[in-house]
């Protein structure tokens, strides 16, 4: 072995093992600077591949707009085509009953909102099928579960693409009530129809309304109305009994409320609106 310094002129002399050792260090750094240089061009590569680019296109907002309308076309069109207002006249399937039938009824209720089937005829469904009370349980059930249903469709397939189209007047004024006064704002509609069941819902899923106060707002809000259906339904038989007449002035009064509410309710949009 060679001494590290020479005795005669003190000149340092590196060992076999050193120079080795040095080599293998740098061969090392060698290998892991190309490795890493290697690395950012090898994601460069995955972010713009052709698996890449097309993910993006099938997660843009237009993408998911387009699914969601091809989605409600498929519910409308299969709603013409099963007919599911023969509920009162066929009735319900005969081999359920009980709670299991009326669970049946409200799954089948909210999948009918979603698909533009008048909540109405499903409440006066309900009645006549179940009687007042149960079919006020079911019928709320089914409105709850469609509204969440169709506001949950919206926020995740519809609101990026249609918020920056929030450009009129009053469209940004609607948009603004539901955002800051979510809760009263959907009250409003619940309690005075004057706003399509299905409209009501997807304008909330585009706006920065919460999901408890759409929710509680519907389950309060539809109470009075939907009982008033249930009641008319359950009563059908007998249109000149008290009950029946009364819940028909339960369903006439707060539509001609709604109307004039939403009649003034426009103008004051129009002149606040900035």
């Amino acid at each position: 072995m060679l001494d590290a310094t020479n005795r005669s002129g003190g000149t340092a002399t590196v060992t076999p093992q050193a120079t080795a050792g040095k080599l293998g260090v740098t061969t090392d750094l060698v290998v892991a600077s190309e490795l890493v240089g290697a690395a950012p061009a090898a994601l460069d590569t995955a972010r713009t591949g052709p698996a890449a680019r097309c993910l993006r296109v099938l997660l843009s907002p237009w993408s998911r707009l387009s699914l969601l309308l091809v989605l409600l076309a498929g519910a409308a069109s299969s709603v013409l085509l099963f007919e599911p207002q023969r509920l009162l006249a066929d009735g319900w399937p005969p081999q359920l009953g009980g709670a299991a039938a009326a669970l049946a009824f409200a799954v089948a209720y909210g999948l009918c909102t979603v698909a533009f089937v008048p909540r109405p005829l499903l409440n006066l469904a309900g009645g006549a099928l179940f009687g007042s009370q149960l079919g006020l349980g079911t019928a709320l059930a089914g409105t709850v579960l469609g509204a969440g249903v169709a506001f949950g469709l919206g926020r995740i397939l519809g609101q990026d693409a249609l918020r920056p189209l929030l450009r009129a007047r009053w469209l940004k004024a609607a948009d603004g009530q539901l955002s800051e006064h979510g809760f009263r704002s959907m009250m409003v509609a619940r309690l005075f129809p004057g706003v399509p069941f299905w409209a009501a819902n997807y304008c909330a899923a585009v706006s920065r309304m919460g999901w408890l106060p759409f929710l509680l707002a519907t389950a309060l809000g539809s109470i009075p109305n939907t009982a008033a259906y249930a009641v008319a339904g359950a009563r059908a038989s007998a249109p000149t009994s008290p009950a029946f007449l009364i819940a028909m002035g339960f369903i006439a009064v707060p539509a001609l409320v709604g109307a004039v509410v939403a009649w003034r309710k426009r103008h004051h949009l129009r002149g606040t609106a900035p």
